[in-house]
């Protein structure tokens, strides 16, 4: 019997992130699976099912062709107490390094207070030359969620003006929004905003598994070199027409060593050009997975569209499992769409953001024999 996910605060959501799905989703899964199954998120995002199975107590392996998503993914697998992560960024901000530059700019100057900019720059050269512990992990994590979201009363939650927490706005847009309504940048303490907040991520960790997470294309992944067989594959594909994640996450792309605008183009994702195309690329990836999973392996992907798409999700994923030929289609079982509020795009009115339709589980299991032998989680 596996033990019960963690309620509210804690790792799961040190960061939030684009079109992420809740942790009951693979949780709930999880629980019909057995002692030692490994679990594979090919497009993991900020890491929910590797939270979940490490809540399982199951090893685990995501892979994520966004810089974001796996330094948040990472962390979900990190171990490490809140007074740990407030003494490594006290020791970097200490140590008396001399920064080599701090972006410029309209936008800099009004999104984040010049002392709150100074230290984040010092954080993330420093993180940028090294980020290989668990402790460092963690710290970045918790920076990239504290890097940007709304202004409050009271002490401050983020590091910038008003922001959303969940995408960063672009430049222009921004610098209209904050001079349109006179907000300026509040001075905030990187340090002491670090240790008001660690705990609540930190402490009280489930125990550690096995597992790791990569970035990289996964048209393209050795899923079986990064572990496995795989006896659950737990995943959400980009939905056709979104190709936005690091465009609208740019300032966390920078905090990881990106640049200081925003970046359009960025390889490594799977192609929107055509609606066969895409079912194309996804075959592509169930191929993979097969190859790396064991008999009665289960595949369970949460898939959905956008409105400014006319193709049928239903007709792009059955026809991206049956193009496989390795997976067989068992039920389908519609879920509830994520809401815009639940993207905290209102907080901006970015009327451009089209909302998902049409989500929808489902669920598959490995054909054939399978290349490994045994039998993975069963449903009960």
């Amino acid at each position: 019997m596996t033990r019960p996910v963690t309620q509210g605060l804690g790792l799961n959501v040190v960061c939030p992130y684009y079109t992420m799905f809740p942790l009951a989703f693979p949780a709930e899964l999880l629980r019909r699976a057995a002692p030692g199954d490994w679990v594979l998120d090919p497009f993991c995002g900020r890491g929910t099912t590797l939270f979940a199975a490490r809540e399982a107590g199951l090893p685990c392996v995501g892979v994520d062709s966004s810089p974001v998503a796996v330094a948040i993914a990472e962390a979900k697998l990190c171990s490490a107490t809140s007074a740990q992560v407030a003494a490594e960024c006290e020791r970097i901000l200490t140590s008396g390094k001399g920064l080599r530059e701090l972006p410029q700019g309209e936008f800099w100057t009004l999104a984040y207070h010049p002392d709150t900019l100074r230290e984040l720059c010092t954080l993330r050269e420093d993180l940028l030359e090294d980020c290989s512990t668990d402790v460092r992990k963690l710290l970045r994590a918790l920076i990239l969620g504290r890097l940007h979201g709304p202004l409050r009363r009271g002490l401050p939650s983020y590091l910038s003006n008003q922001m959303p927490r969940t995408f960063a706005p672009k430049p222009a847009y921004s610098v209209r929004f904050w001079r349109a309504r006179g907000l300026l940048p509040p001075r905030v303490d990187v340090l002491d905003l670090v240790r008001r907040t660690a705990g609540r991520y930190f402490d009280r960790l489930p125990a550690a598994v096995s597992g790791q997470v990569r970035l990289g294309d996964a048209r393209r992944t050795d899923f079986a070199s990064l572990g496995g067989p795989y006896a659950w594959v737990i995943t959400s594909p980009p939905y056709y027409g979104m190709r936005t994640y690091v465009p609208d996450q740019w300032l966390r792309n920078w905090f990881l060593g990106g640049p200081a605008d925003v970046a359009y183009e960025f390889e490594g994702q799977l192609s929107h050009r055509s609606p066969e195309q895409f079912v194309e690329d996804l075959a592509t990836v169930w191929r993979s997975v097969a190859a790396a999973s064991r008999s009665g392996a289960r595949l369970v992907v949460r898939f959905g569209g956008i409105r400014d798409r006319k193709a049928s999700p239903r007709d792009l994923l059955v026809a991206s499992l049956r193009a496989s030929g390795s997976w067989q289609l068992e039920t389908v079982v519609p879920t509830a769409p994520a809401s815009r509020a639940g993207r905290q795009a209102s907080q901006f009115r970015l009327p451009g953001l089209a909302e998902p339709v049409e989500e929808a589980d489902y669920h598959a299991q490995l054909t054939g024999p399978g290349p490994f032998g045994g039998s993975g989680g069963a449903f009960a």
